[in-house]
């Protein structure tokens, strides 16, 4: 994952949000605010922060030097120069200020990182999962001691952490009320986890985490409204709608795969029949390529970049028809600017993905109207969950550094 790109400029008035606010909110809140901007964007100088943040610069000066008295930033000349004169001191975050411990829990594997103020990986560890290993007190138990080995490894003590499910998650307590392909129903994950690891445990759905990651770590910078959609053994979404994830009533939202494209499909393990995930799903996408359902993943994927410069028609045919039916409804229900695809799709031929684009354009109304919903693929890849795990466990060491 290395160090994790900057999105693009999300930096907000500080200045507005602290008007009438005694005086040590409103240097809790810029404080907060100065070290959301050098986490996101990057290092920056004391001029731009002052700008974006619409603080005056005794305000900035006070707060910086508080940060790098407290080692939570340094100040350092640019690597790079532009022009003549003295170089202005570029403000970065140090890493290990602030650390969180990300985990993604997948049906076929655990990936846990401990990442650093700014989004720098410090390290990182996985694990298989396998039927025996897959329940939830198997997985707690792995988790707890992998963090422990990170944690002795780097000499780092994790202020939070953030864990991705590919579940219905109840975002208030971390409890996955479902996760069917894990064979999970009503685990209290968040507090079982966090008697474990002995710190704040934040639990999310993994596609709407992989739409966090993607608006603030991937291509989708200054993108205020987008949908992720991945696919993994099923198919997930994740909606940012207007700068912010749509979460809906307790955070159940994002199981955009049971839309029915097909009525009277294959059935799906919802108790419906004809779901998108049925029809784009890993296994379809196994029985498109002509292999069995449970053909392992690298093979699928060696078989996908295998028909990168196959032309069309191909195997795929059908499975892009089904793929593109799927994302009309989306782009029609939710007028995003960008739709990004993400997991086992990153892998699909370009000609594949170029297909679906037109199919869309030319099928969606809001699509024609908006201009052209642009679809692309996650430049994250597969790293995109753990990233907006990572993200999630953030928000609240932020304000608390």
């Amino acid at each position: 994952m290395g160090t994790l790109r900057p999105g693009g400029a999300r930096g907000g008035q500080a200045g507005a949000a602290t008007a009438g606010a005694r005086p040590d909110e409103a240097r809790r809140h810029n404080r907060a605010a100065l070290l959301r901007r050098l986490h996101i964007e990057g290092p920056c100088t004391r001029a731009t922060l002052a700008t974006e943040l619409g603080l005056n610069r005794s305000t900035i000066k006070a707060v910086v030097d508080g940060l790098a008295e407290a080692g939570v930033v340094t100040e350092a000349v640019p690597a790079q120069r532009n022009g003549a004169g003295r170089p202005s001191l570029m403000v970065l975050p140090e890493p290990e200020a602030a650390v969180v411990l990300a985990i993604d829990v997948r049906v076929e594997q655990v990936a846990m990182a401990m990442v650093g103020l700014g989004g720098q990986v410090l390290g990182r560890h996985s694990w298989n999962l396998h039927h025996r290993t897959r329940t939830p007190g198997e997985v707690i138990t792995h988790v707890a001691e992998s963090a422990q080995l990170l944690a002795d490894e780097l000499a780092l003590t994790a202020q939070g952490a953030g864990v991705s499910v590919p579940g219905v998650v109840h975002r208030d307590d971390g409890r996955v009320h479902e996760a069917p392909n894990l064979g999970w129903c009503d685990v209290a994950l968040g507090t079982r986890l966090a008697s474990v690891l002995r710190i704040p445990v934040q639990v999310a759905n993994d596609a709407e985490l992989g739409a966090i990651a993607e608006h603030v770590r991937g291509d989708a910078g200054g993108v205020d409204d987008l949908v992720y959609i991945s696919a993994d053994r099923g198919v997930g979404g994740g909606v940012i709608s207007a700068g912010r994830p749509l979460r809906g009533t307790r955070g159940y939202v994002g199981e955009l795969g049971h839309l029915v494209v097909r009525p009277g499909g294959r059935p799906c393990y919802c108790g419906s029949r004809g779901c998108w995930e049925t029809e784009v799903g890993e296994a379809a996408l196994c029985r498109a390529l002509g292999l069995p359902e449970d053909t392992t993943r690298g093979v699928v994927v060696a078989e996908l970049r295998s028909l990168a410069t196959a032309p069309l028609p191909g195997p795929l045919d059908e499975f892009a028809e089904w793929l593109a039916t799927g994302l009309v409804t989306v782009v029609n229900m939710m007028a995003p600017e960008l739709v990004v695809l993400g997991d086992l799709f990153t892998a699909l031929p370009p000609a594949v993905v170029e297909h679906v684009r037109a199919l869309v354009h030319e099928r969606s109304l809001v699509s024609r109207a908006v201009g052209g919903t642009r679809i692309e693929i996650s430049p994250l890849g597969r790293d995109a969950k753990l990233v907006g795990a990572a993200e999630l466990a953030f928000e609240p060491v932020l304000g608390a550094v």
